[in-house]
């Protein structure tokens, strides 16, 4: 069954999704004044560069320069709002999940006793229903047996809880993160793919996908075409994806997501046209040095009026 909260969220996405079908697909307003932005930086060989200082990056919105107003770093005290983490686990407990459904409880549970202590946890199990629960700091390894627990079912909504999830973070500053384990196929949601990229498009979340073959068959165009869904969600999102193969990769998986959870940079600005009416604008983030490579999410949804973040 899905949690109350859940339902009554998705049922508003969903209304809005069924009124405009075929025009405009729902999105979130980020009603804000100053913009911040998560970034990772990499260098050529895919090591996060952590010593970068706030005169080293450049900021754009729509192509317009932007004057840094807030510069922090995951990995230094102080600036607790800004870089608080809330972690999202989605977990597809799907028919299409059945031969990598052990490998993927033993995911999940080895992330989380990897991952710092969130200050919030989203889970979201999902099939053909969404369950939802949330927990603290204090409680988050309670969720272990339940993952330990979880039965799967036939279908799969994946993007209906993709969006639930969103519902659930608008509008509490820090850092949103996502971590993903499916195989990226959806069988039954009420909204389309293209509804949900529009969701997170909209939305300050960083999607990371520990992506699995359907039915446990890599390679297979079917497969091929599950794992570009979840490659587009870590492109407009600035996360990434990872596929193991067996339980020998996960060790090192977790030690990037978390190696780059320690070293986000978060940068913030007030836009230089506040007024204008242009619903998405787009982010460009670069850094002066040379032979770096920064990610991010694509931009953000402006609000018809902006408040004070």
């Amino acid at each position: 069954m899905r949690a109350p909260a859940a339902v009554l969220a998705l049922a508003l996405l969903l209304a809005t999704a069924a009124a405009t079908r075929g025009q405009q697909p729902p999105v979130f307003r980020g009603n804000v004044n100053v913009v911040n932005v998560t970034v990772a930086v990499h260098d050529d060989t895919g090591r996060l560069v952590t010593d970068l200082a706030e005169p080293d990056f450049k900021l754009y919105e729509d192509g317009r320069p932007q004057k840094i107003r807030v510069f922090a770093r995951a990995f230094e005290p102080g600036r607790d709002e800004l870089l608080a983490l809330d972690l999202g686990l989605l977990m597809d407990t799907s028919e299409s999940m059945i031969d990598n459904l052990k490998l993927s409880r033993l995911a999940a549970t080895r992330f989380l006793d990897t991952v710092p202590r969130a200050r919030e946890l989203i889970t979201v199990f999902f099939d053909e229903d969404i369950r939802v629960s949330k927990y603290d700091s204090e409680n988050q390894q309670g969720l272990v047996e339940r993952i330990n627990q979880v039965t799967g079912g036939r279908n799969t909504c994946l993007y209906d809880a993709v969006a639930v999830y969103l519902s659930r973070i608008q509008g509490s500053t820090g850092r949103k993160v996502l971590v993903l384990f499916t195989d990226g196929e959806d069988s039954q949601s009420e909204l389309t793919q293209l509804d949900m990229n529009k969701l997170v498009r909209a939305s300050p979340v960083t999607i990371y996908s520990i992506a699995f073959s359907p039915d446990g068959v890599a390679g297979s165009s079917r497969a091929t075409r599950s794992r570009r869904v979840l490659e587009h969600l870590a492109d407009l999102t600035g996360g990434t994806v990872f596929a193991p193969a067996s339980y020998r990769d996960l060790p090192g998986i977790y030690e990037k997501i978390l190696d780059e959870l320690k070293g986000q940079y978060v940068i913030g600005y007030v836009p230089d046209r506040p007024g204008d009416t242009k619903r998405f604008h787009r982010l460009k983030v670069e850094v002066t040095r040379k032979g770096v490579h920064v990610r991010h999410r694509e931009g953000y949804e402006a609000g018809e009026e902006q408040a004070p973040s």
